[in-house]
């Protein structure tokens, strides 16, 4: 799936997450100073700024499909190597990183699988593949989670985001193991965000950013009203703040020999 929305709404709706979970990707793929590493999938590039605090921007790549990303993405880490492209085709030859890192994007590869299996290539040998996803099969991710209970209260058969790739626990992981990866480590990232009201909290879903985006974008007006109002009544009055888990997992490049 490629986005089509523009970085400024991405970041008003998921956007907000990016730097307590950039933050704990990067902590959990043993990013420092000194190392190479690369961003798959990095949309404007919250991910991307984190590594860029650590390593420098000459030491870290990124790329992604939707072009108005990648303009996004280069205009806030002057200097980071941003390409357009896809993660079942990376540029890069093999061994170039240190570290290859994914946030939130394994779910909307076209090819999940060979796209780890791309991220492990451009890794050096004893390097680290990382990945993460919303917990969105138990519901860790608060967010989403209350957009998508309200959506079965008007809809029951809505499959929701559930399915996606990576949305379970354990699901990155094996494709890790699959991908040839050693020493997999799954667990799980905590981030957050602060929304000032209701309304900030709403909006970014009528923008049409992602698949909950997309599907309220879909609905009659009547039906978008009613899953507004369950949204409403599960949630604070004034400032609040959501949780939200994401299931992860790294390993380790084999070293030949």
């Amino acid at each position: 799936m490629q986005f089509a929305a523009p970085a400024e709404h991405y970041d008003r709706f998921m956007g907000r997450y990016a730097p307590t979970l950039s933050a704990a990707l990067a902590d959990f793929g043993g990013v420092s100073a000194g190392m190479r590493v690369v961003d798959v999938g990095c949309g404007p590039g919250g991910l991307t700024s984190q590594l860029v605090a650590r390593v420098g921007a000459e030491n870290v790549a990124a790329i992604d499909p939707a072009p108005q990303f990648v303009g996004a993405c280069r205009d806030r880490h002057p200097g980071a190597d941003v390409r357009e492209g896809v993660a079942e085709q990376l540029p890069w030859p093999d061994g170039r990183f240190d570290a290859a890192l994914s946030a939130l994007v394994i779910a909307f590869m076209t090819d999940p699988d060979r796209g780890v299996r791309e991220m492990a290539r451009v890794t050096r040998p004893g390097g680290t593949v990382a990945a993460c996803m919303w917990d969105l099969a138990t519901g860790g991710m608060t967010m989403l989670q209350t957009f998508w209970s309200a959506v079965r209260d008007v809809d029951p058969t809505a499959a929701g985001e559930r399915r996606l790739p990576g949305a379970r626990d354990g699901d990155i992981a094996e494709r890790l193991r699959r991908a040839g990866l050693q020493d997999v480590t799954a667990g799980a990232l905590t981030a957050h965000a602060d929304y000032e009201s209701f309304d900030d909290f709403w909006e970014p879903f009528t923008l049409a950013v992602g698949p909950a985006g997309q599907y309220l974008q879909s609905l009659t007006p009547d039906r978008r009203a009613a899953i507004r109002q369950g949204c409403r009544q599960a949630l604070p009055q004034g400032s609040f703040r959501l949780q939200a888990r994401a299931w992860c997992a790294r390993g380790t490049v084999p070293v030949a020999g």
